[in-house]
């Protein structure tokens, strides 16, 4: 039962690993509903990556059992193997605690990283900008010309404008932007991204991981941009914040701090062209189906690895 159970589960990480991620990344119905893509790619994220260390543990722990529950408790417990162990048992368990030990470490590492570069920003920012002012008093004003906004995430999150973002902007625009940026905090987008920063640091080789990281991070600005425009008034807020967008990237080039999510992330022409002519929305029919498949694909694994023990 367990060979069958590591190539079920070699399958699914080889199309976690390729297929599936370049055609949602190139599918066009993210940009209609982004939450529900980002549920998506964390689905894919988390069961590609229980998929390979899964089928490698299966095959390596085979001789011990006919399910990994009974296999892991022999091999632990030290009880001999009911079949002969050859040399590729002994790497395939090998492999499995590599990856598992440098996925699960390079998350940690990057948190950490990130945790200590957003502290590093956040001390030398508050020696240099004072309260805000305008249509934006809870934020903070940085002096500086280029027109700049951002967020710093984190324990005591920091949004900051720059004094050339004030001066360029409307108060109308303004608040769009700092409603982006309130999306962004509230929605804690910073921890979406953080396991694909991780997977595209342990697998660099891996052509998936750039691809599912630059996927989430349009689409955590997409869904800014959804949930800023609902907090909005006016005759007209898409052109609105769209007009706050190109302003800001007109003049943002690395002024943004490491760490930070900045109004100008993703694809701004992208993001500018759905503001102005959107799509429909994602009819509830395919927002549920998309969300089903997420969930059958989290629970996919680990069914594929406890089955065996309970047939």
């Amino acid at each position: 039962m367990l060979p069958a159970t590591a190539l079920a589960l070699g399958v699914l990480a080889a199309l976690l690993a390729w297929p599936v991620p370049a055609a949602l990344a190139r599918a066009h119905w993210p940009r209609r509903d982004p939450l529900a893509a980002l549920v998506c790619w964390q689905a894919i994220g988390l069961a590609g990556g229980l998929s390979i260390i899964g089928a490698l543990l299966v095959h390596g722990l085979a001789p011990w059992g006919h399910s990994l529950p009974e296999a892991w408790w022999h091999w632990v417990t030290w009880q001999p193997s009911t079949e002969p162990v050859r040399g590729d048992h002994w790497v395939a368990q090998t492999l499995a605690a590599v990856l598992a030990v440098e996925l699960l470490g390079v998350l940690a590492l990057s948190g950490v990283r990130t945790a200590r570069t957003r502290r590093r920003h956040r001390a030398l920012l508050e020696l240099l900008v004072r309260p805000g002012v305008s249509a934006a008093e809870e934020t903070l004003l940085l002096d500086h010309p280029a027109p700049v906004a951002f967020c710093i995430p984190g324990a005591r999150p920091l949004l900051v404008l720059s004094s050339g973002m004030v001066a360029e902007l409307d108060g109308a625009q303004l608040d769009a932007v700092v409603a982006h940026e309130r999306a962004h905090l509230r929605e804690h987008h910073h921890l979406l991204l953080l396991p694909f920063v991780a997977w595209r640091a342990a697998l660099p080789v891996l052509p998936a991981a750039d691809r599912a990281h630059d996927g989430v991070r349009d689409l955590v600005e997409m869904r800014a941009d959804d949930v800023a425009l609902r907090s909005l008034s006016g005759p007209n807020p898409r052109r609105t914040l769209a007009v706050a967008i190109v302003a800001a990237a007109g003049g943002a080039g690395g002024q943004v701090p490491d760490g930070a999510l900045a109004v100008t992330g993703g694809p701004v022409a992208v993001r500018v062209r759905r503001l102005l002519a959107p799509a429909d929305p994602l009819p509830a029919r395919a927002r549920w189906a998309a969300l089903a498949s997420a969930v059958t694909l989290i629970f996919l694994p680990t069914l594929l690895l406890l089955l065996p023990a309970v047939v």
